[in-house]
């Protein structure tokens, strides 16, 4: 569990952390209990106004070094299998931008912390971020890429997964967020932590291994959203109706906002079937990057030094 102190200074730095909202029925009695010890009702306003703020990344470094291996290994860990390299669909834009889009979207981006919702994930299937690894190579936790998958079912279902405990290492998964069909924002996992987004996978050459009986992944410098499959997906083929814009608009918000808190490229924004190193995963199907372009475009997302 992430200190007091260090909630309340997330809270002020994001504002990410709110009350469930009412339009999915999840909450259960340790839920309420894991809502109220992040919101954390009890903590008192520091007195210290003068104290510079910590930005997310100090808080990450803190949170880090709470929990780095507290015993190493003999030998080194397993290199990076190769990869594909990966070529970002985005393009830097700032100018031809939607003039209409971006008048919604800044509107919606000033409703952002009254839209997300706030369902914490059963603590079996989200870990720390560690700045070691078990044989005691230094690790960098801080997040700097993104990916980009689909629930294939529901979006209720895929909450209610990550709510059921799974004792089992091989049964755990997670994302950090989730966009459903209508835009609705559901955040699963603080940011600060390690979701369970992808088993074996790399970025660019690189993964962590933080467990010495599984493979390395990204999970432990990527941040994971999930947008709710349609209908029509629910199945096995490649390819399927596709997002709603109001999926777009959200997906959209909700990077802008990533982008901008961790400092992360928007180029480093991929999808899970790249970072897969198993050849097994197809996620996200039909996805519209030109729809992702305009949108982060709109924002100013795209044009940012």
């Amino acid at each position: 569990m992430v200190p007091d102190h260090l909630n309340r200074a997330f809270r002020k730095s994001l504002g990410r952390l709110r009350h469930p909202g009412t339009g999915i029925l999840l909450a259960t009695t340790s839920t309420m209990v894991l809502v109220l010890s992040l919101v954390g009702f009890t903590a008192e306003k520091s007195t210290d106004q003068s104290a510079r703020e910590p930005s997310l990344l100090d808080l990450l470094d803190e949170v880090a070094r709470d929990a780095d291996q507290k015993e190493s290994l003999p030998g080194l860990p397993p290199k990076v299998p190769e990869a594909s390299p990966w070529s970002s669909p985005l393009a830097r834009q700032c100018s031809d931008i939607d003039q209409t889009m971006r008048t919604r979207l800044l509107a919606k981006r000033r409703e952002l912390p009254q839209i997300r919702q706030l369902i914490p994930a059963d603590p079996t299937n989200f870990g720390e971020r560690y700045r070691s690894d078990p044989w005691g190579q230094p690790l960098n936790p801080a997040p700097r890429v993104v990916i980009l998958h689909e629930t294939v079912y529901s979006l209720t279902s895929a909450v209610n997964t990550f709510l059921t405990p799974h004792p089992r290492d091989e049964d755990q998964v997670s994302y950090h967020t989730l966009v459903g069909l209508d835009g609705s924002i559901v955040d699963v996992v603080d940011p600060l932590k390690r979701a369970y987004g992808a088993g074996y996978s790399a970025f660019h050459g690189e993964w962590a291994v933080t467990n010495p009986e599984f493979q390395g992944s990204v999970n432990n410098f990527a941040l994971h959203l999930s947008l709710e499959t349609p209908g029509d997906g629910h199945d096995s083929y490649g390819v399927h109706s596709g997002y709603t814009s109001a999926q777009y608009d959200a997906l959209a918000l909700v990077l802008d906002d990533w982008l901008e808190s961790f400092d992360i490229d928007p180029a480093a924004i991929t999808t899970h079937r790249h970072v897969d190193l198993g050849g097994a995963r197809a996620d996200p199907r039909s996805f519209s990057w030109e729809n992702l372009q305009n949108r982060l475009a709109a924002l100013g997302s795209l044009c940012r030094t």
